[in-house]
């Protein structure tokens, strides 16, 4: 086959480099601008070129979308190192030479369909050509390379399992796990010839305590652990978990906050099933609904449902399906950066996000994804789930039978944050749209698959009049919520109905009353007291709305229970599955709506002090996107202990932070324990890294707060002396902006990527792999990154945080702290979360023995009394920044003072 005759734009902070068969020259902005326009070009990542040529619109050939078309489910960080290392070419070592080097990749690409050995070859042919009729520009150039196949090639939905219904599993057996046996299953994990470490098998044997048989109802078996980064905690609690699992024959959920540590844990039980058959029967891994490819939208998508590029990202995804392990499309193995490259072009649409599955309704529901991960769970050892998800299954989930006794909670210091989130009400203009369409479904002449409440009951309807009548009503009462186009009706001051009278309401007091802090242009906020006259007014004929909504969907609800109970005829299997789902769905937002009516209660009434009431006005750089009311738990562990821990019969929660600044009664008051009648037993083992050796704390009291070109030089003078490797935290969206658009070229031309959170067109994960990729490149972020990043080795060696991270005083915090200040401890609850931040932000830096670094503070104003945030033993300065970039440039310019060298593994773990 002959060269692809297009050249290759390569764009970079540095400059904009293009090279064709003759030549590789450097261009300016207008030219590349123009060639792009006139002739496919060739780029890595066209999202991210375009930001940085101001060419919003470039497309041309991507490469990671050839890749992800050829090696569907397969990872690569999204990088000419990422690209040089699936290819086999040599890493460019400079811009210029990545401009050639995207040529070269591409011919080495486009040689895999001619390879005999192909392991994706299954339905590329069907793909390509199909492609080639959505006029992608990659398709003429694969349909001449893939030959035919000799047999009909079966599409998706024909090449996908199906899964089985099984017996009920047993309860667990109630036994007792001896600690010797945990410690021997914790050898076999790590090894015979591993070192033994005393603080990881003390442990394992205190986890073991949260296995142990309940003794009374509802107290669970309770362990707070707190293990410093090394100890090796995740073999630590696998040892016991997977022993009591096999030996009670039941599930034990494992839970995390992040996504990328779910990863690493499936990961790390390649130790406890080698063998990947049982592993995948054994270990399963759970995430939301939303996270799931949905075959029903897919087949939507897929059949005139998306358009244009839309189109492409389905057929793509589509490739991918045919060849993931779960079909999790958020955190699995759908390559990060594919619904990216398609900005705002579908990516949503292709999961439930809206909670419209008609479960055996579906034709495709016995091929589900999220059915198949849960069956799977049923009969697992270890499910690997998130805080979330356990709290929502618990909730209002449909798996009642096969609820989990036993749970780890790793991250623990995230489960009040967690809890917050799940337990809290928003009654706003997104939240009521977002009901009447699942109520309405498509409007005004909407495309795609999505049906209302009708006409997705329709034959209870039919058999069940007062069912019927439920649902007539629920329809006709849904036309009260908010409507298209509410935003901008409120803004105006037509509303129209009222619920968007509301609205309007609870606008005008968040404007009359929010204060206007130093980020204008953000969301404002003011407490639900002493409300308008126009918002009392305004409540009463809202609430008479959501209570005409919520009364037939609970009758609906009971409707469908009666239904159920005395089948008729046509109630097969799937009928009667698709009916649960029903009754499930509807229950939740019965639910939801009440919560709203409760909160609607409070306007002009008592405040409840078990509650934190307050409006919002949702906005991001001065446009406004959500108006309503909030309602959060003044303590939201109380309902996670009422509804997940009481229920269970052990539970071991564990971080290396659990008691960040604070002590054992701060974690209790944190994780839920306080709520039990049953004492949690504590234990801590600090991390066995000679921090003192390999870190130091330096804090800079030369650098004016607020100050953004101070803050930008420092910045850019520590990551030069460096040379890369570092993660800037900062505490406001507008700060970390405002900094890499002063130092992003500076950087570049000494060859030191930089990439950032909120600027870059890439998601958070994707991100930190770019920058676990290359030594030489930092990273920019926010709170997400603070203590979501694990990047063993050289690519983190510093850690600049821009001040201290002070918490932001909202309605909710200033109501939490003023109930602590009722303790005796409102100055101490500031304290607490800053130290807990501080010791956080630290963790990032030191993550396995040989690592070394240095972690910057720039503020002046550090308080003394969070200085023991940090490990004992570290060494901490006060410097100005001339001596901060001195020590940082001995300490970690040099191979010696950095001490690595080696590629760091896929999915690095602390605990091998």
């Amino acid at each position: 086959m002959t060269a692809l005759p297009y050249p290759a734009l390569h764009a970079s902070h540095a400059g904009i480099w293009i090279a064709t068969a003759d030549e590789t020259r450097a261009v300016g902005r207008g030219e590349a601008i123009r060639i792009a326009a006139e002739t496919p070009v060739i780029v890595l990542n066209a999202a991210l070129a375009g930001q940085r040529l101001g060419y919003a619109e470039l497309s041309g050939l991507d490469v990671l979308e050839l890749f992800a078309f050829l090696h569907p489910a397969r990872f690569m960080a999204p990088t000419p190192r990422g690209l040089a290392r699936v290819t086999g070419l040599p890493v460019p070592q400079d811009d210029a030479a990545t401009a050639a080097f995207l040529r070269a990749a591409t011919q080495a690409l486009l040689a895999v369909p001619e390879a005999e050995d192909w392991p994706e070859r299954d339905g590329a042919w069907t793909a390509a050509h199909t492609l080639h009729r959505l006029r992608w520009p990659w398709a003429p150039a694969l349909v001449e390379r893939i030959a035919k196949p000799r047999e009909h090639e079966r599409w998706l939905f024909g090449t996908l399992p199906e899964w089985e219904e099984q017996a009920p599993r047993p309860a667990p057996r109630t036994l007792t796990l001896d600690p010797a046996d945990t410690l021997a299953r914790l050898t076999t994990l790590t090894g015979e010839k591993a070192e033994e470490r005393a603080g990881q098998r003390a442990y394992a044997a205190a986890a073991t305590q949260a296995f142990q048989p309940r003794v009374t109802r509802e107290s669970p078996n309770m362990v707070l652990a707190e293990a410093g980064t090394g100890i090796g905690k995740t073999l630590g609690y696998l040892a016991p978990a997977s022993l009591w699992a096999a030996q009670a024959g039941g599930a034990v959920w494992v839970s995390t906050y992040t996504k990328a540590l779910q990863r690493q844990l499936a990961h790390e039980t390649t130790r406890l099933f080698p063998d990947a058959a049982t592993r995948k029967a054994k270990v399963v891994t759970r995430k939301g609904r939303e996270n799931y490819l949905c075959l029903l939208n897919l087949e939507d998508a897929l059949q005139g449902g998306f358009q244009g590029r839309a189109a492409v990202l389905a057929q793509l995804v589509a490739r991918w399906g045919a060849y993931t392990a779960d079909g999790d499309m958020v955190g699995g193995d759908l390559p990060g950066w594919l619904p990216t490259l398609f900005r705002r072009n579908g990516p949503a649409a292709l999961t439930d996000r809206r909670g419209e599955c008609v479960y055996a309704g579906c034709p495709h529901y016995r091929k589900c994804f999220i059915e198949r991960a849960a069956r799977a769970s049923a009969d697992a050892d270890i499910v690997i789930a998130n805080h979330a998800l356990v709290m929502v299954n618990a909730a209002r989930g449909r798996e009642t039978t096969t609820r989990p006794t036993r749970y780890v909670f790793d991250e623990g210091h995230h489960l009040f944050d967690a809890a917050d989130a799940m337990f809290g009400t928003a009654l706003t203009g997104a939240e009521t749209i977002e009901l009447r369409r699942w109520i309405l479904g498509p409007e005004a002449g909407g495309r795609g698959r999505r049906r209302g409440l009708q006409a997705r009951l329709s034959d209870v309807a039919s058999y069940d009049e007062a069912g019927g009548r439920a649902i007539t009503d629920a329809v006709d009462a849904a036309r009260a919520l908010a409507s298209e186009g509410w935003l901008a009706r409120v803004a105006e001051g037509q509303p129209f109905g009222a619920i968007e009278t509301l609205l309007g309401a609870v606008r005008g007091l968040a404007y009359a009353r929010a204060e206007q802090s130093g980020d204008a242009g953000y969301g404002l906020e003011t407490e639900l007291a002493e409300p308008s006259p126009e918002l009392i007014e305004a409540a009463a004929p809202a609430a008479a709305a959501l209570d005409a909504l919520v009364r037939p969907l609970v009758t609906l609800g009971k409707r469908l229970e009666a239904v159920l109970s005395d089948a008729p005829d046509w109630m097969d299997a799937p009928a009667r599955a698709r009916i649960e789902g029903a009754i499930a769905s509807i229950g939740w937002r019965a639910e939801t709506v009440a919560a709203w009516l409760a909160l609607l209660a409070r306007i002009g009434g008592p405040a409840n002090p078990d509650f934190i009431d307050w409006l919002a006005v949702e906005r991001v750089e001065g446009r406004e996107y959500d108006i309503g009311l909030h309602r959060r738990w003044l303590d939201p562990t109380r309902p996670f202990a009422d509804i997940v821990l009481k229920p269970a019969h052990g539970a071991l929660v564990t971080s290396a932070t659990l008691t960040a600044g604070g002590d054992w009664a701060s974690a209790e008051a944190h994780t839920g324990v306080l709520h039990l009648p049953r004492t949690p037993q504590h234990f801590a083992a600090p991390s066995p890294f000679a921090y003192a050796d390999h870190a130091e704390v330096l804090i800079v009291t030369d650098v004016k707060r607020g100050d953004i070109p101070a803050l930008a030089n420092a910045y850019a003078r520590l990551i030069v002396a460096s040379g890369g490797g570092t993660l800037g935290l900062f505490t406001a969206i507008r700060r970390l902006r405002g900094v890499h658009a002063r130092i992003a070229d500076r950087l570049a031309r000494e060859g030191l990527p930089l990439h950032a959170q909120h600027v870059d067109p890439i998601d958070t994960g994707t991100l930190v792999d770019i920058f676990r990729d290359d030594p030489h490149a930092s990273l920019l972020g926010t709170d997400a990154l603070r203590d979501g990043v694990d990047v063993p080795g050289h690519s983190l060696r510093l850690v600049v945080m821009e001040g201290v991270p002070w918490p932001k005083p909202t309605v909710l915090h200033a109501a939490r702290k003023l109930a602590a200040q009722d303790l005796g401890g409102g100055t101490a609850y500031d304290d607490r979360i800053v130290r807990a931040r501080l010791a956080q932000a630290f963790g990032r830096l030191i993550r396995r023995a040989d690592d070394r670094g240095a972690f910057v503070l720039l503020s002046a104003a550090m308080p003394s009394r969070f200085l023991d945030a940090f490990p004992p033993g570290v060494p901490i300065a006060r410097v100005t920044l001339d001596e901060a970039v001195a020590r940082v440039a001995a300490r970690l310019s040099t191979p010696a003072g950095i001490g690595h060298g080696v590629r760091e593994p896929a999915y690095p773990s602390e605990s091998a």
